[in-house]
């Protein structure tokens, strides 16, 4: 046990800060605005320490805060960190503190603003390290209650319908998750993480559940995979994520998509895959298609889209389905002879793209909120038209932010895909090739995006736009340059993941 609970504090040092904000009630706007910007970047910090202290060749957790909490129900506070969820803990802390300077003008009750996102903060940081369900859960419903406020009180004209639905969906699907956990617990007596893996690997989890009736197996998998579905989302449980993310204020859009999408992907990889591999087996291929319809039909749906924000939400649906595609496509073909090699790959690509997409997602969401300030709140593709004349430097940003989510070669989000669909096509061909036209059509859509909006006629107002501040440039400048830094050397983060994923691999259900 580490003397230093690194991870505890990486969860609670942002609460502290947004108990701060919340008590200090003489702090001026400025004031709130830096205090929450420096407690934002704990995360950042603490999780280099974490780094520091992190040995990627060992396999299993590190790092172990592991205390008992409810005795009669067996529940511990247990914390851990492996190479995914260090990946997803640094994430946080890049993603975090620029959706906060994302934020910086925010007029409204700014004090309140920044304690909300810190208490989202934390919350997602919680989820990412805990390693038994109630306090996961925990964490994992903490995580609305901010996101809903942030959503209703500082979002656009229809915001309160789209926050609604927002917790209305995710704590729906929430509640059949919870009722799963309950009855592993009925059967098992074991909230933990770690040990109901065990016991999925060696058969006692399948002959317990099979106590409880001859279907039960089945419908505690779904039960959980409900709930983990719609916070991807998986189609078709997508319908929440874009007015959701077009209505969110341009940080809490960048904190949506870059870390909490990811969350339920993680759910997917620390909870899913373990416990329910011969379920998730057995659901492969029908889930195979429904991710196909998120690769597919959420490009398509992007390319339809005139609403700069709603496209890049489309696209986000997109990108996260080619991570739910390769994790299906290991389920459905786990027995093939050289699974293990393609599934090392996958798994790789899973991570790469949830870190890649974080970033690309986050920057578009933040450079089509430059051109919201601009433009007094317009961000139909219709409303510009030749803005890198007027905004080169912005021209400049935004353009390595849209080859990024293309996966331009060179660029980090090449890295991932290629892995991804390097794996997809070992296991199941026919999937990779659908999923090509999502790849067409997100071509199609973002460079429709960067035609329209930087070349062509300026429109109305255009020649008047200011370029960016050096305050907007510093927000953009650490996706960028990761962009570049992965793109050409992908093994920085690599490396953390690997060896995980190649013992997962190695002993496949």
């Amino acid at each position: 046990m580490n003397h230093l609970p690194i991870l505890s504090l990486l969860i609670f040092t942002p609460w502290i800060g947004a108990l701060l904000l919340g008590t200090l009630s003489q702090l001026s706007p400025k004031a709130s605005r830096w205090l929450g910007l420096l407690f934002s970047l704990s995360t950042l910090a603490l999780g280099f320490v974490a780094l520091a202290s992190f040995a990627p060749a060992t396999i299993g957790m590190q790092l172990v805060e592991h205390y008992p909490w409810i005795a009669a129900l067996n529940v511990h506070y247990h914390l851990g960190l492996d190479g995914l969820s260090l990946v997803l803990v640094l994430l946080t802390g890049l993603i975090a503190p620029t959706a906060l300077l994302a934020s910086w003008r925010v007029e409204r009750s700014p004090r309140y603003f920044n304690a909300l996102f810190l208490f989202l903060q934390g919350a997602a940081i919680g989820v990412f390290l805990a390693l038994d369900f109630v306090h996961w859960f925990v964490f994992w419903e903490l995580s609305l209650v901010p996101a809903f406020f942030l959503l209703k009180i500082w979002g656009g004209p229809s915001a309160a319908r789209a926050a609604y639905q927002f917790v209305i969906y995710t704590i729906g699907g929430s509640a059949f998750m919870l009722l799963g956990f309950a009855a592993l617990y009925a059967a098992t007596g074991s909230f933990d993480f770690q040990t109901l893996a065990t016991a999925a690997a060696d058969g006692s989890l399948t002959a317990k559940l099979a106590g409880l009736g001859h279907y039960w197996p089945q419908i505690i998998f779904l039960g959980v995979l409900l709930g983990l579905a719609v916070k991807v989302p998986l189609y078709p449980f997508h319908t929440w994520l874009p007015p959701a993310y077009a209505e969110a204020p341009t940080g809490l859009s960048m904190f949506l998509t870059g870390v909490m999408s990811k969350m339920g992907m993680y759910g997917f990889l620390r909870i899913l895959w373990p416990i329910f591999p011969a379920q998730l087996h057995a659901a492969a291929t029908p889930l195979l298609w429904l991710s196909l319809g998120g690769v597919v039909l959420g490009a398509f749906a992007a390319l339809r889209q005139t609403d700069m924000k709603r496209m890049v939400a489309y696209s986000s649906i997109n990108h996260l389905s080619y991570c739910l595609l390769a994790l299906f496509a290991v389920a459905a073909g786990s027995t093939a002879p050289t699974a293990g090699i393609a599934a090392v790959s996958s798994f790789s690509g899973i991570a790469l793209q949830m870190f890649n997409h974080g970033l690309s997602a986050a920057a578009l969401f933040f450079c089509v909120g430059v051109l919201e300030d601009r433009s007094g709140g317009k961000r139909s593709l219709a409303d510009f038209g030749g803005v890198r004349i007027a905004m080169p430097v912005f021209a400049g940003f935004c353009g390595i932010a849209l080859f990024s989510s293309l996966g331009l070669p060179g660029l980090n989000g090449f890295v991932g895909e290629f892995l991804l669909f390097r794996g997809i096509f070992s296991f199941t061909p026919w999937a990779a090739a659908i999923a090509t036209l999502g790849l067409l059509a997100t071509a199609l859509f973002l460079l429709t995006f960067w035609q329209r909006v930087f070349h062509g006629p300026q429109g109305a107002g255009v020649a008047q736009y200011r370029d960016l501040s050096a305050w907007e440039i510093a927000t953009l400048v650490p996706a960028v340059v990761l962009m570049f830094a992965l793109g050409v050397y992908p093994q920085l983060l690599v490396q953390l993941f690997n060896p995980l994923f190649t013992a997962w691999s190695a002993h496949l259900p």
